[in-house]
């Protein structure tokens, strides 16, 4: 399963297919999980908060080769932080379609007054909670993870899912996270960064809102 399906995963694991986190959050989170499939697929780097396309060739995921295209389409507008805060516009509902089509979660649209909301529901409550349970898994072993699972710990480092993965971890789980991610190569590392940046910035945002609202 690719980075961002099992983000997700990770922070849509309820059986009404809620969030767990602040819609900006999520949507950062799978930003930075589409962002990171490129660099592993080899198509881009991430240099000083400037993304570098190095290889156009179409991926073989119609997502990714969705973004890459983007970037390409755009190459003016190099800044990681620009390319976070677009792609997590519509982030949610991309990868939540992917999933739908992999058969993983169902695609569900609610009509309230005069709107339609879309949720995706999960298809198989075991197979939604996989990637935290694997994850968790990962971390007690006596080896370190590969860099793709990195990543991914990274990204829910970095996005505020902490506790979704490490709820019933030991010591040597949490020591491990504290490692990993730093020895992430710089354009991962650099792309966990920038992200967790820009989470902290959106919720930071959001509460001033709240509290500039008061009470009603």
């Amino acid at each position: 399963m690719l980075i961002a399906d099992e983000f997700f995963l990770i922070a849509h694991n309820d059986s009404r297919g809620k969030a767990k986190l602040h819609p900006a959050a999520t949507g950062l989170g799978l930003a930075g999980g589409l962002l990171g499939e490129l660099i592993l697929y080899g198509h881009i780097t991430v240099t000083a908060g400037q993304i570098s396309v190095i290889d156009r060739r179409p991926p073989a995921d119609a997502l990714a080769h969705t973004v890459l295209d983007q970037l390409v389409g755009e190459s003016q507008h190099r800044e990681l932080r620009t390319w976070l805060s677009f792609l997590a516009q519509s982030a949610t509902t991309s990868v939540g379609e992917r999933l739908a089509r992999a058969g993983v979660l169902r695609r569900q649209e609610s009509r309230r007054l005069l709107r339609t909301t879309v949720s995706y529901l999960p298809i198989d409550l075991n197979a939604v909670a996989w990637p935290a349970t694997r994850l968790r898994a990962l971390l007690d072993r006596p080896d370190p993870p590969g860099v793709p699972d990195a990543l991914l710990l990274g990204l829910v480092v970095a996005a505020g899912l902490t506790r979704e993965v490490l709820w019933s971890a030991g010591p040597r789980a949490h020591h491990r996270l504290n490692v990993l991610i730093p020895a992430l190569p710089a354009p991962l590392k650099e792309l966990v960064a920038y992200t967790e940046a820009a989470v902290g910035a959106a919720v930071l945002s959001w509460v001033q809102q709240v509290l500039g609202r008061g009470p009603s």
